[in-house]
Order: structure tokens, then C-alpha cells, then sequence
């Protein structure tokens, strides 16, 4: 247990220094934001919609240009980053600044195709601060260099946090052994890069 927890505790020490909210965050090209699963009407999730939210304030206070969108759509019925382009607009980010990764299946993936589809090098990650340590380890490893930007606009229960903690013990061990051994190769094609 010990030795799967230490990739968990390795990341939040790494990484703590490098995570911010949207007042004190660096200015940088894209954002680029995780998905975080739909409602049954196929409209963001309350925690999607604060990644959404999070990373609209930072482009409406001009701290991003873009908004690189990554979710999940391999189901015909299931697609994140429509749902996040559609919370984008009604927060007022205009349809030119939005950019949609339909292959962000894991956060894995969504690090590996914004490096090596959108050509990022640089970014601000946006997600919640459960999640963002794992998010930042998993890009540093993949050659960009990130800072992420906490998306905790409301109280979430604490038997939702408290999940989302545990869970993350594996999904951060996993993560390092993607990293180290495996280094799978997500859904890829054609670039499209977005200049930074």
C-alpha cells in the first residue's frame, strides 16, 4: 500500500509550488482543460463546468488566448468537449478562441495529443486541485512545461472529495507507470497545431 501511495505523495510535494487560482496564475498562450464527465442531458457536470468556468475567467482577464478543450467521445451519445464548448459560450468566451480535443480520453492522453497534435510546449493546466498534480506530473514527463490552475469554485461533499482522493492513489500510480514503462500511444492523426 505504502508503495503504491509514495507516486501520490510524490506529485503533491513536486507539484505544489506550481499550482495557482485564476487571480495569481501566469499569463500563458492556452489553457487547456480536462474533462470531467456529463450530466444525463449530456451537458457538463458541475465539476466540468468549473474547469470550464475557471479557465473562461482566465481568458476573459486576458490571461490565456485559447482553450484547448479535452474530453471524451467515443460514444455517439457521450461528448465532453462539445458539452465544454457549449459552457464556454454561455460563459462568453467567443467560438475563436475555443479549440476541441475529441480524443482526451485520460488525462494521459490529453497531455500526450496537446503536445504532439496541438504542438503545445507550454500551457496552464485547469482542473480541480485533487487532480492537477497528477495532470502536471504526467505533462512534465511528456516535455512541456506547465503550471496548473485550481477549478474549485464551490463546496463539493466531502464523501465526493474524499472519493476523488482515494481514487486518485491509484489513478497517480498508474499514471507513473505509463510513464516509466508502458508509454502508450493515445488516438492520434493529423497536427493541428496551436501556436505558442
Amino acid at each position: 500500500m505504502l508503495a503504491g501511495l509514495a507516486p501520490r505523495v510524490y506529485t503533491a510535494i513536486r507539484f505544489r509550488q506550481q499550482m495557482y487560482d485564476t487571480r495569481t496564475a501566469p499569463a500563458e498562450r492556452v489553457a487547456v482543460v480536462f474533462g470531467a464527465g456529463l450530466q444525463r442531458d449530456g451537458s457538463a457536470s458541475p465539476v466540468l463546468w468549473d474547469r470550464v468556468a475557471t479557465a473562461a475567467a482566465l481568458f476573459q482577464s486576458g490571461k490565456v488566448d485559447k482553450l484547448l478543450l479535452s474530453g471524451d467521445n467515443r460514444f455517439l451519445n457521450y461528448n465532453e468537449p462539445q458539452a465544454m464548448y457549449d459552457a464556454a459560450i454561455k460563459l462568453g468566451v467567443p467560438a475563436a478562441a475555443l479549440v476541441m480535443d475529441y480524443a482526451g480520453r485520460s488525462t494521459y492522453d490529453t497531455c500526450y495529443r496537446a503536445h504532439a497534435i496541438f504542438g503545445l510546449t507550454r500551457a496552464l493546466l485547469v482542473t480541480q486541485a485533487f487532480h492537477l498534480p497528477r495532470a502536471l506530473y504526467i505533462c512534465d514527463a511528456l516535455g512541456m512545461q506547465t503550471v496548473g490552475v485550481q477549478a474549485d469554485r464551490r463546496a463539493y461533499l466531502q464523501r465526493t472529495v474524499l472519493w476523488w482522493n482515494v481514487r486518485e492513489i491509484f489513478a497517480t500510480a498508474a499514471a507513473w507507470w505509463d510513464v516509466n514503462i508502458t508509454r502508450p500511444v493515445p488516438v492520434l492523426g493529423d497536427p493541428i497545431p496551436i501556436a505558442n
